[in-house]
């Protein structure tokens, strides 16, 4: 690629030129192999050679690190996790009381970031003020007291998850339709390029080694086959999330579906107490597609979702991180919740594929006959599940019988996805639902049908 600063606006801001480091010069023999150094990969050699600095650990890139979604996500350092706590505690061999660990061991995993940046001096934005999740319609209203009822039910304080009344919701922003809103504080807002890059950089200064610009054309057990070579391992661990379905044999593991973002120029301070959201919590809605917004530090609106279509076959392309009907309708519902940004201009827009699995189920494991390992399917939700995953990598890996390596992801397999051409039409009847579902209840006013018709393919239920 030509330029790594042009991918997003988290590149072009990042304040580093994205040279690529070398490639794989030979052959090599390593006890750790890791593909992909993305968030999940570099969080896994972080733990690793801080556990061990003995170790010897490889990050095999194909571009260079935080390329792909861990460079161009919506900065969202969240608790979310792609499945209920009602699907986690039925899962084999799970329980009630091993979801609510799942969901403490996510909200840990946000301190356990501010720890890192604290200790390697990483400067990546992070500021703490959580989520609200806005309810514009009776029916988004309904849905967000449901939310925080069933919250409560498992076990949520009103510190974790509340509701708030419009007048609460419009001290927070002035979205003038809003009947009400969510509010957590397990949300932190991050720069994720930043993020990324100060993150590789600690990684090599514990004693990894990444190498870019290195394809990886096959796995097998104690062995990555590579564009530069062979890497002998005693471990491999796959960490490449959306771009899963380039490696021979895993085409139906994870769909690649993208995600569109786009962001305005910096606003002045008399717009924002216009605007609101001082504290600078993350924001979205309670509507079916998801979208996601951030205050950033340097005062724009970064505001994503979903719309975009998947490609027939897994298929994974520059070409498809933009979408101008995609970027207009952006930027269309952001200025419906946030009216005041009608005449402010929009800057930077971009896009990238994130990894669904068939049940909608994160997971990472580690196969200990083959010595291959794994983490991803984080639906978008990966900014602090990569870092509960690299925590249990190494954990594993080291053989280690901590409480992470008990949680019920550990070990999940998802169901592959159906071949094609059932792929492409089911994952696309999907997402276009969602948009229609979201049009069926501002017409009628009532919880849609075809939403909850659509759950079970969507991961729901």
């Amino acid at each position: 690629m030509s330029s790594y600063t042009n991918l997003s606006l988290w590149h072009a801001t990042c304040e580093d030129d994205f040279a690529p480091r070398p490639a794989l010069p030979r052959d090599l023999d390593v006890d750790v192999a890791i593909i992909g150094a993305g968030f999940t990969g570099l969080w896994t050699a972080y733990y690793l050679t801080t556990g061990d600095p003995s170790l010897r650990v490889a990050v095999i890139e194909q571009e260079v690190a935080g390329f792909g979604a861990s460079g161009r996500n919506g900065g969202w350092a969240s608790a979310l996790f792609p499945t209920s706590r009602d699907a986690l505690s039925c899962l084999p061999g799970s329980s009630r009381d091993a979801a609510n660990r799942q969901v403490a061991a996510m909200r840990a995993s946000i301190g356990a970031i501010e720890q890192v940046l604290d200790a390697e001096a990483i400067d990546c934005d992070f500021h703490r003020g959580g989520t609200v999740s806005f309810a514009r319609t009776p029916s988004q209203l309904a849905r967000a007291a449901a939310e925080v009822e069933e919250a409560h039910a498992w076990g949520d304080a009103e510190d974790d998850l509340r509701l708030l009344s419009a007048p609460e919701s419009a001290q927070v922003a002035q979205v003038p339709d809003a009947l009400g809103a969510t509010y957590t504080p397990h949300c932190a807002r991050i720069h994720p390029a930043k993020l990324a890059r100060g993150l590789a950089r600690a990684v090599e200064a514990r004693g990894a080694t990444i190498y870019e610009q290195t394809s990886v054309i096959g796995i097998a057990p104690s062995l990555v086959r590579t564009s530069h070579g062979v890497v002998r391992a005693d471990h491999v661990i796959r960490a490449t999330e959306g771009y899963t379905a380039r490696i021979p044999g895993l085409r139906r593991a994870v769909a690649p579906i993208y995600s569109l973002v786009v962001a305005t120029e910096p606003l002045s301070d008399p717009l924002w107490d216009k605007i609101g959201l001082a504290d600078a919590p993350t924001f979205t809605d309670q509507r079916h597609l998801i979208i996601y917004g951030q205050r950033t530090a340097d005062g724009r609106v970064v505001f994503g979702g979903r719309g975009a279509p998947y490609h027939f076959g897994s298929s994974v392309s520059p070409d498809f991180d933009r979408e101008e009907k995609v970027f207009a309708g952006l930027r269309s519902t952001l200025t419906e919740i946030l009216p005041a940004l009608r005449d402010v201009r929009f800057t930077h827009a971009w896009g990238g594929p994130l990894g669904v699995p068939r049940d909608w189920m994160a997971s990472v494991g580690l196969d200990r006959e083959t010595g291959i390992g794994w983490a991803g399917g984080y639906v978008g939700d990966g900014v602090t599940t990569t870092n509960l995953a690299g925590r249990t990598l190494a954990d594993l890996i080291a053989g280690r019988p901590s409480d992470l390596v008990r949680l019920p992801w550990v070990n999940h397999r998802s169901r592959r996805w159906e071949p094609e051409p059932l792929r492409w039409l089911g994952v696309n009847a999907g997402l276009r639902a969602m948009s229609v579902a979201d049009r069926e209840e501002a017409r009628t006013g009532k919880p849609s049908r075809i939403a909850r018709t659509m759950a079970p393919l969507l991961g729901g239920h």
